[in-house]
């Protein structure tokens, strides 16, 4: 009833009856009437036994979206008093393959957790059911809010290792509670971000779009990849609900399930076009390229007839390079040298680089599995380190893993083009190298309130677009790129040198045992 083959007209109007039949259920070969629900009530109830899925959860509930060493430390603190402010510095220590800088991403998210946190009462009766903490403590976590401060690089900025991405100064306990995650939060969104510019820049001007949403490891991994890959350049993304909540442009084209369906490849091809006349890619690999992209061509031409385009044809397996060329002179030679070929299937930069330097006329990507999963770095080095406590500068010593100490600001310096010479990182109170030096690390909080309006997402894609531009293509290549010069200020190296020579003769050698002490530490 709801098949049809017509090269110019659409399907039948359906009838109140075929609606009707068409939502019967079948069973077992057997057909039963659709029964009536009742929507409002299956509804509430869902919410009240299965509530939110964890993306639309308030912020404000996250408060626990922390590691348990957290919270003990943090009743150690309490039980103690040590209520003096701490500044903790965020940063990733090495770059994973083939990487040279990073692109910012999840500040934001950072900042609305912040804002809203709070302890439920729910959260409370959890944590006083572990038998850990004190009536006490769990009475100061019921009035918590956080009263600190936070500056930080603004989403979309180019940035390099070990320059702090974010720094946060508040009363310690309020400030180590959120180390997880902050963590999570600009961790995360940066790989993926960072993977997505790489695929942006192999593609050497063709269009990206975001097809990783199925393959994403957990839901709010695809929302957050489908943002992170828009601030990187990708045009669009097929997740929905992405493009709800952001902005982003949605695109999608059709599945071999779709073209399996019907009763021949053409047929699918034709009842798409006649839904979707201005707006249709076709999947042409289901059975044979060649064969798939001959059809395209006459449903091409049907739409010609109509006063219609075909936009695209999608390859999405075999020997992508080598078929695009000859799908290519298959369009070229029916004139429809206006039909783009995009390509799909286990894409990321190395295959994007590949196909673009072998000649293959592509015109876009479908970047999926590999982008979602960040599949060669799947995790990066960021760490959340404290570096002053009580006015007091601090470090970790630990081989290979040395933290700077004192906060700090970020200063770039560009050529008379605009171009990156150099990064330096300096103590935050110390005027800029250059009178043209810019800052990177800007006021985001102060007192527990946010200092800044959010920044809608095109904005912080032009920030992207921008700094990437002023980076050098040797910082940029997709295999192993020229590390971007970063340098510590005079006044920060010796800072350095000063702090770790104090925690030596404070720590390291309060440590050792004394001859003749039995080998017992002090």
């Amino acid at each position: 009833m709801f098949g049809w083959t017509s090269q110019s007209t659409r399907p039948p109007a359906l009838s109140i009856a075929d609606l009707r039949r068409y939502y019967k259920i079948r069973v077992t070969g057997l057909e039963r009437p659709h029964q009536p629900r009742n929507l409002s009530t299956e509804v509430a109830t869902l919410g009240r036994d299965w509530g939110k899925p964890l993306y639309y959860t308030d912020p404000g509930e996250f408060a626990l979206f922390t590691d348990l060493y957290e919270l003990t430390m943090a009743a150690s603190y309490f039980e103690n008093r040590m209520f003096a402010p701490a500044t903790f510095s965020l940063y990733i220590r090495e770059y994973p393959p083939n990487r040279a800088y990073f692109v910012a991403a999840g500040i934001q998210e950072v900042i609305k957790y912040l804002y809203h946190i709070r302890f439920t009462e729910d959260d409370l009766r959890y944590l006083a059911s572990l038998g850990l903490f004190n009536a006490d403590f769990l009475d100061f976590l019921r009035e918590f809010r956080f009263t600190g401060e936070v500056r930080a690089i603004p989403e979309g900025r180019i940035f390099f290792v070990n320059e702090p991405i974010m720094e946060v100064t508040a009363p310690i306990i309020q400030a180590q509670l959120f180390e997880t995650f902050i963590l999570n939060a600009v961790g995360f969104e940066t790989l993926l971000a960072t993977k997505a510019s790489r695929c942006f820049y192999a593609a050497r001007g063709r269009v990206c779009v975001d097809f990783s949403f199925r393959r994403t490891q957990g839901f709010d991994a695809g929302m957050k990849v489908a943002r992170a890959c828009y601030i990187a350049g990708f045009a669009a993304t097929s997740n929905m609900l992405a493009g709800k909540a952001f902005g982003i442009p949605v695109v999608g084209t059709m599945a071999h399930s779709y073209i399996e369906s019907f009763p021949s490849e053409l047929d699918a091809f034709r009842a798409f076009a006649n839904l979707f006349p201005d707006n249709t890619t076709l999947l042409v690999d289901t059975y044979d390229t060649i064969s798939g992209a001959r059809k395209a061509v006459v449903v091409a031409k049907e739409l010609e007839a109509r006063g219609h385009r075909l936009r695209a044809v999608r390859l999405d397996s075999g020997d992508v390079g080598e078929l695009a060329k000859e799908v290519r002179r298959i369009l070229d030679e029916a004139g429809l040298g206006y039909v783009r070929i995009f390509a799909s299937g286990a894409m990321d930069e190395y295959r994007i680089d590949e196909l673009l330097r072998a000649g293959a006329p592509i015109d876009g990507f479908g970047v999926g599995t590999k982008l979602g999963v960040s599949a060669d770095a799947p995790w990066a080095d960021i760490v959340y380190k404290l570096v002053k406590y009580d006015g007091k500068p601090v470090l970790k010593l630990s081989p290979g893993k040395q933290t700077l100490a004192d906060e700090k600001q970020v200063y770039r310096l560009r050529d008379k083009g605009g171009k990156f010479i150099k990064d330096i990182i300096s103590l935050r109170d110390e005027n800029p190298p250059e009178a043209s030096a810019e800052p990177l690390l800007v006021p985001m909080m102060a007192g527990g309130e946010p200092l800044v309006d959010p920044t809608p997402l095109e904005k912080i894609r032009e920030t992207f677009f921008a700094d990437f531009a002023a980076l050098d293509d040797r910082h940029k290549a997709i295999y192993n790129p020229e590390h971007y010069p970063v340098e510590l200020s005079p006044k920060l190296a010796a800072r350095q040198a000063e702090v770790i020579e104090q925690v030596r003769r404070k720590e390291v050698a309060a440590g050792r045992p004394e001859p003749g002490d039995g080998g017992r530490a002090v």
